[in-house]
């Protein structure tokens, strides 16, 4: 006679148990790992918003611009006599982006300095908090003129409406 050919039940049983022990292991990894890809998207686009208002801030006459006028210059309401086809300051898609990378982000600007285009300001900050804190994100983060990006942990605003970073809430990155 021949042996039956296949896997037991007590055999499916075990392999499907050790697939689980593993799967446990690894999905915290992968959720950490996740975690730290978008506070490091965030970092990267927070910086970038602070070197286009640099570069924007040195065409202007020393004013900062909101995200609009650095994403479309030539806007009436920011660079007069900017070229329509010179290049924008910053990319369009992170200047519209209200959520990336699992973080919700704001820009909050000082008032419209005397004399000045719509879209110029003497202050800018620019905040992102976690969209699911402890899921997409830990930490807070924001950038402002200073060009200072500060951290807290949680979700937790980093920038005053006047567009100023708060040092006391979200300190300075190490």
């Amino acid at each position: 006679m021949r042996a039956p050919k296949g896997f037991t039940l007590i055999e499916l049983l075990i392999v499907v148990a050790i697939i689980g022990i593993i799967a446990a292991i690894a999905i915290p990894g992968l959720l950490r790992a996740r975690v730290s890809a978008n506070e490091s998207a965030t970092i990267g686009d927070i910086r970038t918003v602070i070197s286009a208002q640099y570069t924007y801030h040195h065409s202007n006459a020393g004013h900062y611009g909101v995200l609009t006028c650095l994403s479309t210059p030539a806007d009436a309401n920011c660079i007069p006599g900017y070229s329509a086809t010179a290049p924008p300051f910053l990319d369009v898609l992170i200047a519209s982006a209200a959520s990336k990378s699992g973080y919700d982000r704001t820009s909050l600007y000082g008032p419209v300095p005397g004399g000045a285009q719509a879209g110029d300001r003497d202050e800018f900050c620019y905040q992102a908090k976690p969209t699911i804190p402890n899921r997409t994100g830990v930490r807070s983060f924001g950038g402002d003129a200073g060009g200072v990006i500060g951290e807290t942990i949680g979700n937790v605003d980093c920038c005053n409406p006047a567009g100023v970073r708060v040092p006391g809430t979200c300190p300075a990155m190490r």
